[in-house]
This record gives C-alpha cells, sequence and structure tokens, in this order.
C-alpha cells in the first residue's frame, strides 16, 4: 500500500481543512478585483491585535453583518446602525474597528482607482520574495510602510505597516509563500526557482 505524505505548505497553516483551502487557494494569489481588495482590507482591520485564524472562522458572519463588503452601503452606516453591529455575536465586536468600516468605506469610495493605488507599491506586478522559512519572513516591508503613509493620507484607520504588509501577501502583491511551500513553486513560476542544490539568499523577483 502506497503511503501518501502531507503537501508541503507555509508554517503558519494549520491543519484545518478551512485554513488549508484559504492558503492553498487564496492566500497570495494575485488580486485585481476592487470588491474583493477591500473585503481583505477591512478583515485585516478587523485582525489587528488577533490572530488572522479568528478572522478566518467569522469571515461568512462578516459578509451577512457587513453588507457582503460592498463600501457604498458601509459608507451610509448609522450611529445606530454601529450599535446595532455590536450586539452581534458573530463577529468581532470592537466599536472603534467598526467605526474604522465606516470610516474606511467612505476612503475607499473617494479613491479613483483602489486597485491601481494598491498595487502601485510594485508597479503593478507581482514583487516574489524567496524566503526558505517562516523566520525569514518580515512583519512589515518597504511596501507595506509606503501604502500604510498613502493610505493613513488618504483618510484610512488600521492601516499600518504590518496590517498593509499582511494586505500585500494576501492578495499577492508580495508573494511570501516559502521555498518549501507547494504553492511557492506554483505561483512563483517555474523562472523563479533556484538550480538545483543551490539555495539563493533571500531576494525578488518581479513577475507580470
Amino acid at each position: 500500500m502506497a503511503i501518501t505524505f502531507p503537501m508541503p505548505r507555509c508554517d503558519w497553516c494549520s491543519t484545518d481543512p478551512l485554513y488549508i483551502h484559504y492558503h492553498d487557494t487564496e492566500w497570495g494569489v494575485p488580486m485585481h478585483d476592487t470588491n474583493a481588495l477591500f473585503e481583505i482590507l477591512i478583515l485585516e482591520g478587523f485582525q489587528a491585535g488577533l490572530s488572522w485564524w479568528s478572522i478566518l472562522q467569522r469571515r461568512d458572519a462578516f459578509r451577512r453583518a457587513l453588507a457582503d463588503f460592498d463600501p457604498h452601503r458601509l459608507a451610509r452606516l448609522s450611529d445606530a446602525d454601529i450599535e446595532r453591529l455590536m450586539q452581534n455575536a458573530s463577529i468581532i465586536r470592537n466599536r472603534r474597528k467598526l467605526e474604522a468600516t465606516r470610516g474606511n468605506a467612505q476612503a475607499w469610495l473617494r479613491l479613483t482607482d483602489p486597485a491601481a493605488l494598491i498595487w502601485s507599491v510594485t508597479e503593478g506586478r507581482t514583487r516574489v520574495h524567496h524566503y526558505a522559512s517562516h523566520h525569514d519572513v518580515p512583519a512589515s516591508s518597504p511596501e507595506s510602510e509606503a501604502l500604510s503613509r498613502t493610505l493613513k493620507k488618504a483618510g484610512f484607520r488600521f492601516v499600518g505597516p504590518t496590517i498593509c504588509h499582511s494586505l500585500l501577501q494576501a492578495t499577492g502583491v508580495l508573494m511570501e509563500h516559502t521555498m518549501d511551500c507547494f504553492r511557492y513553486r506554483e505561483l512563483a513560476g517555474a523562472s523563479a526557482l533556484p538550480s538545483a542544490g543551490a539555495c539563493p539568499a533571500p531576494g525578488t523577483k518581479l513577475l507580470g
């Protein structure tokens, strides 16, 4: 009987099927859809001080509670709406984050091209990083610091460099699956792989 081995994945990915599905199908895949980018932006803000797992478990509940992340509807949230959301036990009940959701929706709608703004930190192309392990992956980056400054200037909240780095990773602006993960090979492409027996120092490569 053949022995099967688990697929090698990034160390942060747990064995939970929901987490595995997110890692295997979404995290690090280039995302350009404006609505999808807005959803991740809002969810990353709710993650501040928490684990991504706590957000992922509640993602469907957030979609139901927050009008499927429609920025036009969220921009019109009233104080009474926020008070109602504070009673919703299926989401993260944090008044500052809920108020920031309304303000961020308003700021998002003021942008001419939100997707282009987010991708501008890598000149519109995925920047592939070659990290040997999760210990090499930084919590922030020059790209996330630049995006944070831009978003704060545009009126966004909960968009510090660490949150923005997570946003860039999740949406494939930065491809940071580690080199021992099977998704690294799929998303970086053969041209980004080291030669047999070689182990390059962490670097970058632009795709697109």
